[in-house]
């Protein structure tokens, strides 16, 4: 499924009564609507501009084309009053989340200036110029009403950061549910078995963020990987060599096994356009299988590397999750709690299988595993903790109320030591102390893995959660 870009609607909101009674206001307001349209298209390019929209007639006209448009995201600038009624029927025909945009041209009136103007009418239509706020709180009143849900920006037009810092992550979250929206997960294999925090309500994941999920047997991967060519493998084996700190005890026919299942992870991700992936195989009693499977932890990094994320243990909510985190570009790495170091007062977090290399600190190391605990076969496997510097922490959770949730975390990866097993692990602090963090974090209930991304993104996954209707906690 190839994904259509984003589209965002843009329409100013004026009162046509006012253009014969107030000369060259209406230019004036067509001029602030062009700087908000310019500032949009630097964050954006796909803006629809529908200029001032300032009668009901109009409105019914631009409400149809933004539905023609297939726009995903609304942006209402208020410019002056205007009547709800030159507002509702665009919303109601585009019915796609929409922010108002209630922003002064300039931090104040020249109360001095304007005061000494002698024209009253003239007064009257400078005034009008500054009277953004004015109409808000009828626009507010009528969408409630209506059962429009609504998010305002209020602001400056120019030299105003926070504002436009707000309306940048606005758009960011816009992009990252169309991502989703459009996004094919592939689910291989089959749950872990006994896991009952990680099972997955399809349809829940389908009606929440859209896209598409594709069912995947291990056998076609198995398959694939017997089309791999000694060329293919050679090189895959130098990309590895590029890519990873491989250790000196990394046998030969180790890595060729690991890049043999790489190279045929490729094809399997081509055929099926996937964005993201979940995967668990037990894999016991069919020889082809179980090699296929102890082997995919080099190739499933690199795929997460280059923003296809990979979920282990099946974890179709994580790998939501992930592909999320990355989305946002923040990365997006499988973790779970490891251990908790009281005398630092950190959460020691990681998970065995594949990591988000790209987000490493350093260069991620690769060792062999003569076991895969709680697993079957031995392989390769990464090592690698993430980037020092601040995080955020994101679960898909299950309510029992049959609907998903977003619960998120900002905290910091520290430097200190880790567990040097193989695995991907991490040092977390967070300002709620580490015993406070856990205790907060579990009492809402998400499975026990969660995605770790760089940067703290909590606003903008709290935007995300608004645009798709979905509850957003946020521990810390």
């Amino acid at each position: 499924m190839q994904s259509n870009k984003l589209k965002i609607g843009l329409f100013g909101i004026g009162l046509e009564a006012y253009w014969q009674q107030f000369e060259g206001l209406k230019e004036r307001l067509e001029g602030y609507l062009s700087v908000v349209s310019n500032k949009l298209s630097a964050i954006h390019p796909n803006i629809i501009n529908l200029g001032l929209i300032d009668n009901a007639e109009k409105a019914f006209d631009a409400g149809s084309r933004l539905r023609r448009e297939e726009v995903d995201l609304i942006f209402l600038y208020v410019t002056t009053y205007a009547l709800s009624s030159t507002v509702l029927p665009i919303v109601q025909r585009a019915k796609v989340p929409v922010i108002v945009l209630n922003l002064s041209p300039d931090a104040s009136i020249d109360y001095q200036s304007f005061n000494q103007m002698t024209d009253r009418t003239k007064m009257t239509g400078e005034w009008l110029a500054y009277c953004s706020a004015c109409s808000v709180p009828e626009i507010s009143n009528v969408f409630n009403r209506t059962g429009i849900k609504f998010h305002q920006i209020t602001g400056m037009l120019n030299d105003d950061p926070e504002c436009w810092d707000e309306i940048t992550e606005w758009v960011q979250a816009a992009k990252v549910a169309h991502v989703m929206a459009y996004n094919r997960l592939g689910c291989m294999g089959h749950y872990y078995s006994g896991m009952l925090d990680i099972y997955a309500d399809l349809t829940l994941q389908y009606a929440t963020f859209g896209g598409h999920i594709e069912l995947i047997e291990v056998d076609e991967l198995a398959g694939l990987r017997k089309e791999v060519t000694h060329e293919e493998i050679a090189a895959r084996i130098n990309e590895f060599d590029q890519i990873f700190d491989v250790q000196l005890d990394c046998t030969i026919e180790e890595l060729e096994r690991a890049a043999k299942t790489s190279v045929a992870l490729d094809k399997l991700v081509d055929k099926y356009n996937l964005g993201s992936m979940a995967y668990y195989y037990k894999g016991e009693g069919n020889f082809e299988n179980e090699d296929t499977i102890s082997s995919i932890i080099l190739g499933n990094s690199m795929l997460t590397a280059r923003g296809i994320p990979v979920a282990g243990e099946y974890e179709i909510k994580n790998a939501q999750a992930m592909k999320i985190m990355d989305s946002f570009g923040a990365g997006g790495s499988f973790t779970e709690y490891y251990a908790m170091d009281f005398a630092a007062d950190v959460v020691l977090m990681g998970h065995d299988g594949p990591g988000h290399i790209a987000i490493a600190e350093g260069k991620t190391k690769v060792r062999p595993l003569k076991v895969y605990h709680g697993k079957i076969g031995r392989g390769l496997s990464v090592e690698m903790s993430v980037k020092n510097g601040p995080v955020t922490l994101l679960s898909v959770v299950d309510q029992a109320n049959g609907k998903l949730m977003l619960l998120v975390a900002e905290g910091e990866s520290v430097a200190g030591p880790v567990l040097q097993i193989g695995n991907t692990n991490s040092r977390y602090k967070f300002s709620l102390g580490a015993r406070k963090f856990v205790n907060n974090w579990n009492s809402f209930g998400p499975a026990h893995h969660c995605a770790v991304g760089i940067g703290h993104i909590a606003s903008k996954i709290n935007k995300l959660g608004q645009l798709l209707n979905i509850d957003v906690i946020q521990v810390c």
